[in-house]
This record gives C-alpha cells, structure tokens and sequence, in this order.
C-alpha cells in the first residue's frame, strides 16, 4: 500500500485531502503541530498514523516507509503571515526546503508543495497589469505571504532531478466546507455573514479579480499530481482555478445559491479604498498536462457549505478557531499568560 506523509493534514485542505486519499486505498500519516486541535479529523482518526510535530522540526523517521510527501502545512494567508513574518518565512520556506532534503536523503521521490496564486496579485487600479497570468508570467510578490511561498518555489524547482520529483501547485482562494472550517476565505465569509446576519458585505464595490476553486477540487489536484508520471510533472508549476470572478459577481451568486436552500441575503456595497488583492489565472496547463479540471461549482459548493454548516453544527460563527489570525493572536496570549501562572487547573507554585 502506497503510504503519504501530509503535512499539515489536520488543517483545512489537508483534512479534506486525508479523506480523499484514504477513499482511493492510500495509507496516510499526518505530521500537524494541532494549532487548531483535532477536529479535522474527526472522522478518520482511527485511520490515519498522527505525528504531533512542529514542521520546522521533523524528526527523519516521519518519512519511514513514506512513498511521497504533500506539504499543505505553514501559516496560511496574508494576515497571519503579516503578524509574524519570521515564523511566516520558517515554515513557508525555510521548513519546506528543509523537507524536501529530508525527502530525499530517505530516497522519497514525490514532494508536492502547497504555494498560492496570490504570487501573482497585480492589486486594484492597475488595469494594464489586469491580464490572464500563467505559469510562465514573470511574478515578483513583496507580502510576506506570496513571497515566502516564492521563495520556496524557487529552493524546490532547483532541486529537481531524475531521482527527485517537486512539484508546485498555485491554488486560486479555496472555498468549501472541511471539517476544519474556516471562515476567512471569501466565499466562507459570505456564507456565514448571510447565515449569522443575513447580509453579504462587498469591500471596494466588490471590483477586484480572484481565482476560486473548492477545497474538494483542491485536494483532487494533489491526487492528479500524485498519481501523474514522473516526467509530467517533475519540476513544473501548476494553476488551479475553477473560475476567475470579480467579487461583486461572486456575492450575486452566493446570494441566488442561498436562495435555493432557504436562506435570504441582501448584499451592502462599501465603496470605500482599501487595500485589497487582485488577479487572474489560467488553469489550462493543468487541464493539458493530466487532464485535470475543477468541477465544483461556487452554486454547489455553497449550498453544500450551508447545509453542513448546520448539520455539524458549526454555527459559532464569532470563534476565533474559524479564522486563522484570531487563533493565533489567542494561543499566543494564552501561551504568555499560561507561562506567568503555569496550567489553568493545576497548583500554582506562588
């Protein structure tokens, strides 16, 4: 039996992707500090080999009997990456170098890097750079975020040879539900500000471009890339998209989606300035290359999103484990305090 390591595999792509992987007859072993605990896997935890470990500190034995690695793991999006770019910098690039030695020191052939289409974010008002990108698009991201991932681009592409196989994928933002929900994903934050307050909130009129794709997609990419020829795939880049949308579009049809599953909305426009991402992609190379094309579309998705919603009961919207930045500004303030007065239940040593 074929046996992953997914790093990272406790968090929103990566529970989603432990599901698919295991449904297709793979063996998983999932390497996640637990920052957001275990609820992602609730489902398969009895199916799946956990290693509660940080990423920048991988023990070699991890990649024991290991056939190939997906790497969906580091700090995700652009705030967080902004409230800490060292720790953003450690794991995005440093770590995912680091493993990619490790991988290949134990003769793992398959490293599949999760980076992001937010490297080719050209932002609101330039409309001459408002163009379709690809692959081969010259990119130079300065946020911490997209340029950490660059950076690790760069380290693993070099690395390619015919005993290593790195392979990239730029995700456009990610929308669907997963066990380990997140609501600071643009199609999320509509849903659950239609569900929570019966109104979906466009920043900026909603101008700007952005490439979506579902989580479910997502993870069906990593499985095209696992599964593809070595020589497919070694060393390259790819895109995944669904549909490029403007977001005053996508609120519309959020909107008309909810409708269908009884849920009434109304859309309030903002049109104050405010920095904000934009951009484009094509997914064609990944369509010619393996034949792979997202499906899912934002209609399904959200109807889907909602009806879970409610079913698994995820309807405390305001916590802060749904939203990446919050829950680590709360670890790291109880970490500060925990360390002052030691456990919460235990006897203090004052």
């Amino acid at each position: 039996m074929t046996k992953i390591l997914l790093v990272g595999g406790a968090g929103y792509v990566g529970s989603v992707l432990a599901e698919e992987l295991l449904e297709r007859g793979y063996a998983v072993r999932i390497l996640d500090r637990l920052y957001y605990g275990e609820d992602g896997l609730r489902s398969i935890r009895d199916r799946v080999d956990l290693i509660q470990s940080d990423m920048r500190n991988i023990n070699p034995s991890a990649l024991e009997e290991v056939d190939a690695v997906i790497n969906v793991g580091g700090l995700s999006n652009d705030p967080t990456a902004e409230y800490n770019p060292r720790a953003n910098y450690d794991m995005n690039t440093t770590a995912a170098h680091k493993l990619a030695d490790l991988c290949m020191a134990a003769g793992v052939r398959r490293y599949i890097y999760a980076s992001s289409a937010s490297i080719y974010d050209t932002g609101v008002g330039n409309d001459e750079k408002d163009v379709l990108q690809d692959e081969e698009t010259p990119v130079a991201p300065k946020a911490a975020y997209s340029s950490s991932k660059r950076e690790a681009e760069k380290a693993l592409i070099s690395l390619a040879r015919p005993d290593f196989c790195p392979v990239i994928l730029r995700k456009g933002t990610i929308y669907g539900f997963s066990p380990r929900m997140r609501y600071d994903l643009v199609v999320n934050t509509f849903v659950k500000d239609a569900l929570s307050r019966g109104v979906i909130m466009l920043h900026y009129g909603g101008e700007m471009w952005r490439p979506l794709v579902d989580v479910r997609d997502a993870a069906r990419a990593y499985l095209a890339c696992l599964q593809a020829d070595e020589d497919k795939v070694r060393g390259q880049i790819f895109n995944v998209c669904y549909h490029n949308m403007r977001i005053s579009e996508l609120a519309l049809r959020v909107r008309e989606a909810l409708r269908g599953v009884g849920v009434n909305t109304e859309i309030q426009v903002d049109y104050g300035y405010r920095g904000v991402r934009s951009y484009r992609i094509s997914g064609a190379k990944i369509n010619r290359a393996l034949g792979f094309r997202p499906i899912i579309s934002i209609e399904e998705s959200v109807q889907d999103m909602a009806e879970k919603i409610r079913q698994y009961n995820y309807t405390d919207f305001d916590h802060p484990k749904y939203y990446n930045i919050r829950w680590m500004r709360l670890l790291e303030e109880a970490d500060r305090i925990i360390k002052v007065t030691g456990s919460v239940f235990g006897v203090g040593s004052r």
